[in-house]
C-alpha cells in the first residue's frame, strides 16, 4: 500500500486567497468571469499543489528554501523530496510548457527512469494532485524523480495557434501534424530536462499522445501506463461515449481501499454491458452533446461563448463530476478548471483531426501499437465510458508481435477519471507498475 507523506518545511508560504465559492447565481458567475485570467489560474493551480507537504512555491527564493527544505516521512524511513513548478521555455518564441517536478534530494546511481504524468483533453497537471504524494514516496525511496506537465496549448502551458496545413481528405497527414504539435514539444521538453528515458503515465488523450510519442521516439520510453486511453479501438461496435464526460457524476470511491485487479474477460464484459445500456438510453440532450463533439465544437469553446454564464456552466460540471472529493477540493478544482477553460483556445482544436465520432481515432492505436517493444499497461475504470475492448485487442497484437509485457487492469469504484475516482487503488497500482518495470526489460 502507498504511504501518506507528512512533511516539515523551513519556511512559511506567502498567503494565498481561498477560491471563490462555486457560483449558483448570475451575479456570482459574473464576478468569477471578471476575475478569471492567468494570475488567477496560477493561484488556482498553486492551491491544489500546496496540499503537497513537499511543495515549494515557484516565487519562493532558493535562499529561503535551504539545502534540505522538505523532509517527507513514510511509514519506515525519512525521505527528502522537493516539488517545484516552472515554465520550461521551448525553442519557438512564446512556446513553453508548464511543469511540476518532484525530485529526490538523495538521487540514487541505480535509480529507475523518472515517471512523467500527462493529463487528458482540456485538463492540466493539477488533476493529479491526489496522486503526487504516493509517487513522491516512490521517488524518494528509489532516488529518482517524478514530473507532470501541461501539454502545449492546454492547462497553463503556452496557448499558441494550432493550425493544420494538410488537406481535409489527407487523414494521415492531418493526424501526423496534430500529433506532432504535442509529441514534438514533449521531446523538446525531455531534451531540455536532460532525461535519457521516461516512464509515461498518460490519461485519456494524454495516453493516446504517450503512445504516439513512444512510436516516434521509442528509445526514450521505458514503459507506458495508459489510464483510460482514448483512440485505441476501431469504430465498429465501439461503445465509447465522450459526451458522458459532461454528464457522468463522480464516483464515491475516492478513499476506497478496493484494489485494482488484473482485468478478466468477464470484468471487461461487465464494463461493456453497462456502456451498452447507457448508450441505448442516450437522451436527446446527450445526443446533442455528442453531435457538437463530432462537429468539432469543444466544450471549452461553448463555455467561452456564453461569457458571464460560463462559470455557472463549469460549476455544474465540476460539482457533479468531482462530487466524490471533499468540498474544499471540489471548490479548488472548480476554480482551476474554470481558469484553464476560459484561457485562449489552442490545443483543444486537435480533436477533430485525431478522433472521429464517439472517440475512435482516425488512425486507431490498436493498428499501430504492435510496433512497440516496451512494457505497456492498460487501466480502465469499472464505470468507464472509454471502451476497454481496444485494450484487449492491443494486448493480443502485442503478444503476436512477441511483446509479452502487456497487462490490463480494472479499477473498482471508478469512472473515466480513475486516478481521482479511486485514488488509493490507482496509487497502489502505479507504484506496483513502476517497480515492476525494473523486471520487464
Amino acid at each position: 500500500m502507498s504511504s501518506t507523506l507528512t512533511a516539515t518545511t523551513s519556511s512559511t508560504f506567502l498567503p494565498i486567497s481561498p477560491a471563490r465559492e462555486i457560483p449558483v447565481t448570475f451575479t456570482a458567475s459574473l464576478k468569477s468571469w471578471w476575475s478569471a485570467g492567468e494570475k488567477q489560474g496560477a493561484a488556482a493551480e498553486e492551491r491544489l499543489l500546496r496540499r503537497l507537504p513537499f511543495f515549494v512555491p515557484e516565487k519562493m527564493p532558493a535562499s529561503a528554501v535551504g539545502d534540505s527544505p522538505v523532509i517527507a516521512r513514510s511509514e519506515r524511513v525519512q525521505i527528502a523530496v522537493i516539488a517545484r513548478s516552472e515554465r520550461v521555455q521551448l525553442a519557438a518564441p512564446n512556446h513553453y510548457l508548464n511543469s511540476l517536478s518532484i525530485k529526490s534530494t538523495n538521487p540514487s546511481p541505480n535509480a529507475p527512469p523518472p515517471a512523467v504524468l500527462l493529463h487528458g483533453y482540456g485538463a492540466g497537471l493539477g488533476f493529479f494532485f491526489r496522486n503526487f504524494p504516493a509517487l513522491a514516496t516512490w521517488a524518494g525511496n528509489r532516488g529518482t524523480d517524478v514530473y507532470a506537465l501541461d501539454w502545449l496549448g492546454m492547462g497553463r502551458s503556452a496557448r499558441v495557434p494550432f493550425r493544420i496545413k494538410a488537406r481535409r481528405d489527407d487523414v494521415p497527414g492531418r493526424v501526423r501534424e496534430a500529433e506532432s504539435f504535442f509529441v514534438d514539444s514533449l521531446e523538446e521538453w525531455r531534451t531540455k530536462m536532460g532525461l535519457e528515458k521516461m516512464t509515461l503515465v498518460g490519461h485519456s488523450l494524454g495516453a493516446y499522445f504517450s503512445v504516439a510519442y513512444a512510436l516516434r521516439y521509442p528509445t526514450r520510453v521505458h514503459k507506458l501506463i495508459l489510464l483510460s486511453p482514448a483512440g485505441v479501438p476501431h469504430s465498429p461496435h465501439n461503445l465509447s461515449m465522450p459526451s458522458r464526460e459532461l454528464t457522468d457524476t463522480g464516483e464515491s470511491g475516492v478513499t476506497a481501499s478496493a484494489r485494482a485487479e488484473r482485468a478478466s474477460a468477464s470484468g471487461i464484459q461487465r464494463i461493456r454491458d453497462e456502456q451498452r445500456a447507457i448508450k441505448k438510453e442516450e437522451s436527446r440532450s446527450r445526443r446533442l452533446l455528442t453531435y457538437l463533439w463530432e462537429e468539432g465544437w469543444s466544450p471549452f469553446q461553448v463555455v467561452r461563448s456564453t461569457l458571464f454564464w460560463g462559470p455557472m456552466l463549469v460549476g455544474k460540471y465540476s460539482s457533479r463530476r468531482f462530487s466524490g472529493l471533499t468540498d474544499d477540493e471540489t471548490r479548488d478544482m472548480h476554480d482551476y478548471i474554470l481558469n484553464i477553460t476560459l484561457a485562449k483556445g489552442s490545443g483543444e482544436y486537435c480533436m477533430s483531426h485525431i478522433l472521429a465520432p464517439y472517440a475512435h481515432a482516425h488512425m486507431p492505436l490498436v493498428d499501430r501499437i504492435h510496433a512497440l517493444k516496451i512494457p505497456i499497461t492498460f487501466v480502465y475504470g469499472e464505470h468507464d465510458w472509454m471502451d476497454p475492448v481496444g485494450g484487449l485487442q492491443s494486448l493480443e497484437k502485442l503478444r503476436h508481435a512477441g511483446n509479452l509485457h502487456g497487462r490490463m487492469a480494472a479499477v473498482p469504484n471508478a469512472g473515466h477519471h480513475v486516478y481521482l475516482d479511486n485514488t488509493t487503488a490507482v496509487n497502489d497500482l502505479l507504484i506496483e507498475e513502476l517497480n515492476l518495470a525494473d523486471h520487464q526489460q
